[in-house]
C-alpha cells in the first residue's frame, strides 16, 4: 500500500509462503476452536494521504479501522 500510493498506483495482492508451518499434538483442540470460528469482516488500512515519499512514512500515518478478534486461545508451550 505505501509503495502503490507514492507511485500512483493501485495496490495488488501479497502472497506468502510458510517453508515450515507445523502444529504439535498438543495443540489440536486449540486448533479446532480456531477453524470452528466465524471470521469477522477485514478491517481497513489507512494511509496518510499526504505522504509521497517512500522514506516519510511514520508511525502516526497509518491507522487500523474496524478491526475486530475473538477472544485469545491460550495454547500450551510444547517443550
Amino acid at each position: 500500500m505505501m509503495v502503490a500510493q507514492v507511485t500512483g498506483l493501485q495496490p495488488g495482492d501479497f502472497v506468502h509462503t510458510f517453508g515450515d508451518a507445523h502444529l504439535y499434538t498438543n495443540h489440536l483442540d486449540q486448533v479446532e476452536e480456531q477453524l470452528g470460528r466465524e471470521p469477522f469482516p477485514l478491517p481497513h488500512m489507512w494511509l496518510n494521504p499526504e505522504v509521497s515519499n517512500i522514506f516519510d512514512f511514520r508511525y502516526d500515518d497509518f491507522e487500523l479501522r474496524d478491526y475486530q478478534s475473538h477472544p485469545h486461545i491460550a495454547a500450551p508451550i510444547a517443550v
